[in-house]
Order: structure tokens, then C-alpha cells, then sequence
């Protein structure tokens, strides 16, 4: 699914395209372990192995890994907390594809 929104925030299509099957993309190999660290981090069951943590290693410093492991768990538990408690963006409606997107101008 593309986001008009994060193509206003500087992500092209291109790149957005690239994020369903980022693994087979032509993204940096950085790029690649930070969304593997996503998927991991916010699965049904984390885990973070000693392989996998040393392949993290090879393309991330301590700070950089701490910095994207929060920032990824901080809005996991966001999304998470607001689907605990039904809490929906106020332009929303029933049936809407696009949730968060702007409303259109007319």
C-alpha cells in the first residue's frame, strides 16, 4: 500500500514501493537490517539472536541500534495502545482505506 503522506514527508514512491519486499530490493544493506530489526522487534514473538545481532552489528554502532530499537518499540507500543483502546484519527471513518490520510481538497 503506498501513502500519499509519506511521499509529502520525502519518501518517494519508489522507495515506498521497495518496502513490501525489501529484502529483494535494491535498498542499502543498512537499510535492509534496520526494517529486518522492525520486523523482528515488533513480531509476535521478539527475539533477537546472536546471529542476526552481529549481522546488526556489521551495519550499526551501539547508539545507532539503541536509537532504532526505541524509536521502533515506541511506536509499536503506540499503535498497539491505541488499538487497546479503539483510539482512531479524528478524520476517520468507517470503511476508509487510507485512515491517516489528508482529507481531499476540494
Amino acid at each position: 500500500m503506498r501513502s500519499a503522506s509519506a511521499v509529502r514527508r520525502g519518501a518517494t514512491e519508489d522507495l515506498v514501493a521497495k518496502l513490501d519486499d525489501y529484502e529483494r530490493s535494491d535498498l542499502p544493506e543498512r537499510t535492509k537490517a534496520a526494517l529486518r530489526l522492525a520486523d523482528r522487534l515488533t513480531g509476535e514473538r521478539p527475539h533477537i539472536d546472536a546471529t542476526f545481532h552481529a549481522e546488526l552489528k556489521r551495519v550499526l554502532n551501539d547508539a545507532e541500534l539503541l536509537d532504532l530499537g526505541m524509536a521502533v518499540m515506541f511506536f509499536s507500543g503506540w499503535q498497539r495502545f491505541n488499538e487497546a483502546f479503539g483510539i482512531v484519527p479524528d478524520r476517520w471513518t468507517e470503511g476508509s482505506l487510507l485512515s491517516f490520510a489528508a482529507p481531499e481538497r476540494g
